[in-house]
C-alpha cells in the first residue's frame, strides 16, 4: 500500500502535476487507513529535506513545531483513541504545509498565485500550518482558500465559516483574510473570525495584536477600523452596521480546544452550533423554543449527552427519528 501511496504522493507535488493528480494526493488524507503510511512517508520526506551541512531547515522548523504541539497534547489526560485522532489531524496539516513548502521555489517564478483549499467537514476540527509556521484551525463546516504568495505578494486567505488564526509576523507580507464582506488586515497576531454565509452576521474577535477591518466591494466602510485585544466586531449583513464591544475573548475562542461555553445564548444559534460540531440535523417541533436561552460549558460530551442537560434545565423534551433529532416542548 505505502507504494501506491507514494507513487501517488510523489505525482501529486511534482511541478507539472495535473488537477487529477493533486485531487488524487489531497484525497489521501481523508482516509484513515492511510494514517500511518502517510506519517512514514512524511518522516522520510523531512530526512530527504534535510541538509546535513546545517541545522537551518525550514521543514524540521515546521515538524518541531508541530512535534512541540502534540507533545503538549500528551500530557493531559488523553484516551488513546482521541490522541491517535488528534496526532492524525496534525500529522495531515505537517503534510499539506510540507507540501506547500516543496512547491515555493517554483510559486516564486510564477507570476499568477497558486491557491490551495482546505475544508472541516460537519462533526470535524481541521488544523493547518503553513510554510511560516502560521497556524490555522477550521472549525466544522468550514473552508478556505489561501495562498502564501497571493496579489502582489500578500499571504491571503479566502474564509467561508470560521477559523482561528495565530499569524507569524510579517510586516513585508500582510496576512489577509477575505470573507464575503469585509477583509481582515494582519501582520501577526490571534484572532477568530466567523462568517458562515448562511448567518446574518460576520464576526472578528482579537485576542493577541492587532488587525485592520478594511473595505470590499460588499461592505463600504467610511474609515477602516482598528481593533485592539479584547474587542469583537460584528457586520450586520442585512443593516450593513458595525458594532464593536469588549468581550472575554475565551467564550469566542473555546471551540478550536473542543469547548463550548454558552453564555445568555438563544437555542436557535445553539441548535446551529450543535448541528456543525457533532454533523447532525435537529429539527424544532415548536418555534417558541428557539426563544429558549442557555447558559452553560460543555467539553468532550456527547451529543445525547448535552441534549440530557438541555432536557433537564428547559422545558423541551427530544427523541431520534430515523437519522434525525426532533426537540420539542415538554
Amino acid at each position: 500500500m505505502q507504494d501506491r501511496i507514494g507513487h501517488i504522493l510523489k505525482k501529486g507535488k511534482a511541478e507539472n502535476a495535473s488537477d487529477l493528480e493533486k485531487r488524487q494526493m489531497y484525497a489521501l488524507f481523508h482516509h484513515d487507513e492511510n494514517e500511518y503510511e502517510l506519517k512514514d512517508l512524511l518522516l522520510q520526506e523531512l530526512h530527504n529535506t534535510e541538509n546535513p551541512e546545517t541545522s537551518t531547515n525550514p521543514f524540521k522548523k515546521l515538524f518541531d513545531k508541530l512535534w512541540s504541539k502534540i507533545e503538549k497534547k500528551k500530557t493531559k489526560i488523553l484516551t488513546p483513541k482521541y490522541f491517535i485522532s488528534t496526532f492524525g489531524r496534525i500529522a495531515a496539516a505537517v503534510v499539506i504545509g510540507l507540501f506547500m513548502g516543496l512547491h515555493i521555489s517554483s510559486l516564486k517564478s510564477n507570476t499568477n498565485p497558486a491557491y490551495y483549499a482546505a475544508s472541516a467537514p460537519k462533526g470535524s476540527i481541521s488544523e493547518i500550518i503553513l510554510p511560516d509556521s502560521s497556524l490555522i484551525v477550521l472549525n466544522a463546516g468550514s473552508s478556505i482558500k489561501y495562498s502564501i504568495n497571493g496579489e502582489k505578494g500578500t499571504r491571503e486567505v479566502f474564509l467561508d465559516g470560521e477559523a482561528w488564526f495565530d499569524v507569524h509576523k510579517n510586516k513585508k507580507k500582510p496576512f489577509i483574510v477575505h470573507t464575503h464582506f469585509y477583509d481582515v488586515n494582519v501582520t501577526g497576531t490571534q484572532f477568530n473570525v466567523k462568517a458562515y454565509k448562511s448567518e446574518k452576521q460576520v464576526t472578528t474577535t482579537l485576542e493577541e495584536g492587532s488587525v485592520v477591518i478594511q473595505s470590499t466591494e460588499e461592505c463600504k466602510l467610511a474609515n477602516s477600523v482598528y481593533m485592539v485585544p479584547g474587542e469583537q466586531l460584528t457586520f450586520d449583513k442585512e443593516t450593513k452596521n458595525i458594532a464593536i464591544k469588549k468581550i472575554n475573548t475565551r467564550w469566542v475562542t473555546a471551540w478550536k480546544d473542543n469547548k463550548l461555553i454558552f453564555v445568555n445564548m438563544s437555542l436557535k444559534e445553539l441548535i446551529v452550533l450543535l448541528e456543525r460540531k457533532y454533523g447532525v440535523d435537529i429539527e424544532v417541533k415548536n418555534d417558541a423554543i428557539h426563544e429558549f436561552h442557555f447558559d452553560g460549558t460543555f467539553k468532550d460530551e456527547t451529543i445525547i449527552e448535552i441534549l440530557e442537560i438541555l432536557k433537564r434545565a428547559l422545558p423541551i423534551d427530544y427523541k431520534i427519528v430515523d437519522q434525525e433529532i426532533e426537540i420539542t416542548t415538554k
